[in-house]
């Protein structure tokens, strides 16, 4: 199975696989483990997430993207929701506000509160930075509206707000991109 290729198409799938967990969807899950980072010995080489890669499937590099058969969408779901749990503000008022804009139809509400959040925690760590306060913020507010009102969070651009965010797809790629995140 080919994986996917470029940060846009990396970055759904690893939206994806944080929606899926949130709200306990099993498509393709049934042996993979957000707060493990495993997959059973039994089934390596699988791919049971359509966006997974086993580090033993095979990947044929295109132009501008390095072949590499280290993605996987599951693993670095669960790294950036570690992250989130780092992130112990109270979210209850800023999600109120969120669900009232989404009912709107306004869903960059959550684009706009992520970026409050994220600077506002950033300026008190800074040892964090922004990008990583930006996507902690961003998967314990997901996580959070995924918990409360599974319907807006389906309603939530996250991908559309990651990779059009250029600090933080900056700071993702010059580490390596997704595959080297926090790792």
């Amino acid at each position: 199975m080919k994986g996917p290729r470029t940060f846009e198409e990396q970055t759904e799938c690893i939206v994806e696989a944080l929606l899926s967990d949130f709200l306990g969807e099993d498509e393709g899950f049934a042996y993979r483990s957000l707060e493990t980072d495993s997959f059973a010995s039994s089934n390596a080489g699988c791919t049971p997430f359509p966006c997974s890669l086993s580090a033993v499937s095979e990947r044929e590099p295109s132009a501008g993207a390095e072949a590499s058969s280290t993605f996987d969408s599951v693993i670095i779901a669960s790294r950036l929701r570690r992250l989130g749990d780092q992130y112990n503000e109270d979210l209850e008022q800023p999600a109120q506000r969120i669900i009232a804009e989404v009912a709107k139809g306004k869903v960059e509400e959550f684009g706009v509160m992520v970026d409050s959040l994220s600077k506002s925690w950033s300026s008190l760590n800074p040892e964090l930075g922004y990008e990583r306060a930006f996507l902690a913020v961003s998967v314990k507010l997901l996580a959070y509206l995924s918990r409360k009102v599974p319907a807006v969070a389906r309603r939530i651009q996250l991908v559309e707000l990651i990779n059009g965010n250029r600090e933080v797809r900056g700071y993702i790629e010059t580490r390596g991109g997704w595959e080297n995140f926090e790792n």
